[in-house]
């Protein structure tokens, strides 16, 4: 029973709201000149659930659409794959694009010189946190009770 309580707060203690995956990302709908990039189309996309951004990009004949949003990777990556072929730039073109990094289905951004560019982040957090489960708390859950 010592074990469970034990095991049980420091799982708590452990498992924080810092180690959820979430991400930002623009979302609006059929927006022309790519001008959905602004700071009122950012949104919170559900934590892990919709861990990537999306972007589709439409020639229709009035001109270039825009659609961008948070999705999940595996729908995502089955959406950008599936509509691969019809992405060819000319009228009636559907192009759709998945990225993981914050904001990442906006504008492109300009490159900073390397020296000024902060280190890359790692994608998950909790690297700690899953050593800890793995290599302190399962053994202690598997020792018999005494």
């Amino acid at each position: 029973m010592c074990l469970l309580v034990l095991a049980t707060f420091l799982g708590v203690f452990l498992l924080d709201a810092g180690d959820a995956l979430q991400i930002q990302c623009y979302q609006c709908e059929e927006m022309k000149h790519n001008d959905c990039s602004t700071p009122e189309f950012i949104v919170n996309c559900t934590v892990n659930v919709q861990d990537m951004c999306q972007k589709e990009v439409l020639v229709k004949p009035d001109g270039v659409h825009y659609r961008k949003s948070c999705a999940s990777s595996g729908a995502c990556l089955i959406a950008s794959s599936g509509y691969q072929q019809f992405c060819t730039g000319k009228l009636n073109s559907v192009c759709i694009s998945c990225c993981n990094t914050p904001l990442c289905n906006g504008p492109k951004r300009k490159r900073t010189l390397p020296s000024a560019a902060p280190p890359p982040r790692l994608p998950h957090g909790g690297g700690l946190l899953r050593v800890l489960v793995t290599f302190v708390l399962l053994p202690l859950m598997l020792l018999p009770l005494t």
